[in-house]
This record gives C-alpha cells, structure tokens and sequence, in this order.
C-alpha cells in the first residue's frame, strides 16, 4: 500500500470527497508535515487514528481544542467536524490511519458491528478521544496504530489479514474501555456544528464570490449575531476571517500545481484586489505568492 501525504478534498458541505484506500480494503495511511500546510475543517464516514511523530499539534473537533504532544495521538469518531494545524514551528509530522467500519464490522447483522462497533460509533460522548501514552490502556491503542502502519509500509503475504486483525484489537480496545457513558456534548454544541456544516456549505460553494456574514447567516436560517457566535464556539474564528483563509488555501494549492498567473490564481480564489491578496497570502504563509510557488512547486 502507498503511503500519502493527505490533501484533503472536500465537497460544498465539508465532507471529505477523497476515498480511503478501496472499496476492497477501505483503508489509507497518510503522513503528514502539518509545518507545510494544515488539514482544514472537514468530516467523513470514516474513522480515524492519529499518532504525533514529532512536534506538537492542535486538534480541533467539535469546537473543542486539544493539544497533542510527539508521542501521543488522537481516535476520530465517524462525521465529527474535525481540523488540525501545527503547535509549533519547524518540523510537525503526524501519521493517520483512515478506515471504514465495514473493514472490521463486515455486515450490519454480525456480531462485531452490533456488539462493538456500533455502541461505539453511536456514542455521542465518544466522537473524540485523547490518547495519551502515559496511560497503559491509551498506550496499547496507540501501538495499533503503529503497528498497522509498519503492516502497510512493509506489505507482507496476506498483510490485509494483519491490518484487519490490528483494526479489530483497536475497536475492540477502545468500544472496551470508552464505550461506558462519556461526557456527551450537549444538545445545543450538537445543534451549533450541524449549523457550522451546513455554513462551511455555502462558503465552500462561494468562496470565488463576494461574501458576507449576513449571506453566510442566511445559508443557516440563523441570524448574523448567531452565526457570528456558531464560528467563533466552533472553529474559533469569524466567517470572513474563514472565508479569507480558505481562499489563501485554495490559492496555494493552485500555486503548486498549475501556471496560472498570480493575478489570475487570486482573482479565481475571490480576492478582488490584488495587493489584498498578496498582503493577505503573507500574513498566512510568511510569503508572497510568487515566492511560496518557488518552495513549494510540484
């Protein structure tokens, strides 16, 4: 199996378009400098394990901040609003492991999806877990994790035997000692990031557009003052401050991986001015776009 660096692609409401691995073996293993570019706020079917290689990261699901340190790691429930940038400065690289239930539960009527995956996938209390590796149990679950990656790197006879073996000691480990009722989110944070998807919708659809917060409220039915407060207590940040840092995403994967002109790769991403633009692309990536496309040119 290839390793990938992982370039999210997602749809106009957020959700992950890229497929994990194949419909045969839906699983895929991504290393990842996040000193490079961030992972952006996005969801998916399926589940996922991080472990922090070196450097410190923040995860941030659900509007909950976490810190992870090198050493310890991160379980992803199913269609959790999830993101994850850097700590730090210098070096920051992670290991993920993307998979779907079905590659441990098989059908719905067997008994691995019903006793163990299901309680956990169900569990609202459950749709993130800090893994710590001071902590024996937490320990055990991080070693899968490294263990399925060496499997994958090294691809022995019958390795998706040993990935799926893996897998079902995770599940089992953590549907074993983190499926007892857990603080659930409440009703109103549960309310506030089904409202934030359906927001990063409409600024994924119109980002080349002129937006607004009043335009990014009314996708939601909600009011400006209650989209103002959905994105600051879910990602932290303000709609046209979000808007603004996807269009500088956007914008530097065109300038990896194309020869538009600069002009015309911030004219495409919404920027209607281009000294906005260039002033906007160094406050995020420390660089004009033209030097940024040097560095980073595919």
């Amino acid at each position: 199996m290839a390793l990938s660096k992982c370039d999210v692609i997602i749809n106009q409401q957020g959700r992950e378009l890229l497929e994990h691995g194949t419909s045969l073996f839906p699983i895929a293993c991504y290393d990842d400098n996040l000193a490079e570019m961030a992972v952006p706020w996005h969801w998916h079917d399926e589940l996922e394990a991080i472990i922090i290689e070196t450097g410190n990261v923040i995860v941030s699901v659900d509007g909950n901040d976490y810190t992870v340190q090198q050493g310890d790691g991160f379980f992803i429930n199913t269609g959790a609003l999830h993101g994850v940038w850097a700590a730090c400065s210098g070096n920051c690289r992670l290991h993920s492991i993307v998979y779907h239930s079905r590659l441990v539960g098989g059908s719905l009527d067997s008994i691995f999806w019903q006793k163990y995956l299901q309680p956990l996938l169900l569990n609202t209390g459950c749709r993130c877990l800090f893994l710590d590796h001071e902590v024996p149990w937490d320990r055990e679950v991080l070693q899968t994790i490294k263990d399925v990656w060496q499997v994958c790197v090294s691809e022995p006879s019958g390795y998706e035997f040993e990935v799926r073996n893996i897998l079902s000691k995770q599940i089992f480990l953590l549907s074993e000692h983190y499926t007892a009722p857990q603080k659930s989110p409440s009703a109103k944070s549960l309310r506030d990031t089904e409202r934030m998807k359906m927001m990063l919708q409409y600024v994924q659809d119109h980002y080349q557009e002129e937006l607004s917060t009043a335009k990014i409220a009314q996708s939601a039915a909600v009011s400006e003052s209650e989209c103002l407060r959905c994105f600051r207590c879910v990602i932290g940040t303000t709609p046209i401050q979000y808007t603004k840092q996807l269009r500088i995403q956007k914008a530097a994967e065109l300038l990896e991986s194309t020869d538009e002109k600069v002009s015309d790769i911030g004219a495409l991403c919404g920027f209607q001015e281009m000294s906005y633009f260039a002033k906007s692309f160094r406050e995020m990536k420390g660089c004009t776009p033209r030097e940024y496309r040097k560095r980073h040119r595919r």
